[in-house]
């Protein structure tokens, strides 16, 4: 018996010694897959069966929306407050950068709604009465900006949504939110990949043996399934446990994930800061975004008050001479052209600002402070109940591959 399961050992010698390649094979192309299956595709691809969805939508871009809540509330609950970021602008600094283009920006709507609400009167006047006039709007302009800032630092959360810049954002731009994932877990997916062609070359040296000396059909599918299911669980498992070092036989072990924390953090504050917690981004939010109502009636308010000022002794004159309700609507009209301009003319900030709030550097500290525990919570929660999908498909693919080797066993 012994001496004829060694003949035909020798005799198919490439054929045996293929099942651990074959295995390994296996639980390589199974990782690559499951990795693929996270991201891609980015919209539902499939059909409709009695209503019931049969096809597949990349984990990341199908469970977007909580995880961008998850990293949000991760950001503001632990990493970085908007209020804490806002309170290093410094006003005065604000008005200086945007003295230029604000009163370049300031003269031309001074002429435009001088010349719409009195053109006769505009026109008449002296051109140093004119020039007089500009001159003193658009020294004010700075002012009012500066004003504007203090007053939003006073209460960030009033006029400032981070949540809704930071989900907006990540919904609006899902590869962005891939690119964080991948980048982010890079070395964790490629230990990944790597792992299923070890684990599958060592199941697949006891499948070659089984096989040797039982040669049941059945083996090869049940152990491509095994190879599949069980290489995707244990590479898993080991990207995030344990969470804290442990000693096993004299030798200190970590989740892959876990333990590149400093790293990580690295690579998550520079995208962070340069895609999505950026000073225009912010400036958007500011000025369109779900609070962008209070800040509108803020502008109209120091507005409305700094042309008053201007008038002084003369405004009942002004009042009567334009009539209540025109000069009413001629500050309303000021008040929208400086609104309108203030998103572009804020971009002259950007440069001051990024440096200003060092979100990077902040980002960075603080994930190097998190816990284990919340350090996980970055990259895993969001997806962890579809872990079972990516692992169960890998099974499949395996038993698939093994009813395959069958034909060549056979």
């Amino acid at each position: 018996m012994l001496q004829s399961i060694i003949a035909d050992f020798q005799q198919h010698l490439w054929l045996y010694l293929s099942i651990p390649f074959i295995s390994g094979f296996i639980g390589y192309v199974t990782k690559v897959i499951a990795i693929q299956m996270m991201f891609a595709p980015m919209e539902f691809k499939g059909i409709r069966l009695f209503g019931i969805p049969l096809g597949w939508q990349g984990i990341v871009p199908r469970k977007a929306e909580k995880m961008a809540t998850v990293a949000v509330e991760l950001m503001t609950s632990k990493l970085i407050r908007p209020e804490e970021i806002f309170a290093r602008l410094d006003p005065k600094r604000i008005a200086k950068e945007i003295e230029l283009p604000m009163m370049a920006a300031a003269a031309e709507i001074t002429r435009e709604v001088a010349q719409e609400y009195q053109p006769g009167l505009w026109e008449g006047m002296p051109e140093f009465a004119r020039k007089r006039l500009i001159r003193r709007v658009q020294a004010k302009a700075p002012e009012i900006v500066e004003h504007i800032m203090t007053e939003v630092q006073k209460d960030v959360v009033h006029y400032f949504d981070i949540k809704h810049m930071v989900i907006s954002n990540l919904l609006k731009d899902k590869r962005l939110l891939n690119e964080i994932f991948k980048k982010v877990g890079k070395q964790e997916f490629k230990f990944f990949s790597n792992a299923g062609f070890v684990f599958g070359f060592g199941i697949g040296v006891i499948q070659m043996v089984c096989w040797v000396l039982f040669k049941q059909p059945w083996m090869l599918p049940a152990f491509g399934g095994f190879v599949g299911f069980f290489s995707d669980w244990i590479a898993l498992q080991m990207m995030f446990r344990p969470l804290r070092p442990k000693k096993i036989m004299g030798v200190t072990i970590q989740g892959l994930f876990i333990k590149r924390q400093n790293e990580v953090a690295a690579d998550y504050a520079a995208l962070i800061s340069k895609q999505l917690l950026t000073s225009r981004n912010m400036m958007e939010e500011l000025f369109s975004g779900t609070h962008s109502d209070r800040v509108i009636e803020l502008v109209s308010r120091h507005v409305k008050q700094e042309i008053d000022l201007q008038a002084g002794i003369v405004r009942p004159l002004v009042v009567y001479a334009m009539g209540g309700e025109k000069y009413q609507r001629l500050k309303e009209q000021v008040a929208t052209r400086i609104l309108a301009q203030l998103p572009e003319t804020m971009k002259h900030v950007e440069s001051y600002a990024e440096d200003a709030m060092d979100i990077r550097n902040t980002l960075v500290t603080r994930m190097q402070q998190l816990t284990p525990e919340e350090f996980e919570g970055m990259l895993r929660p969001a997806f962890k109940e579809d872990e079972w999908s990516l692992i169960i498909v890998g099974a499949v693919l395996g038993f698939l591959v093994g009813e395959m080797q069958i034909l060549f066993m056979l």
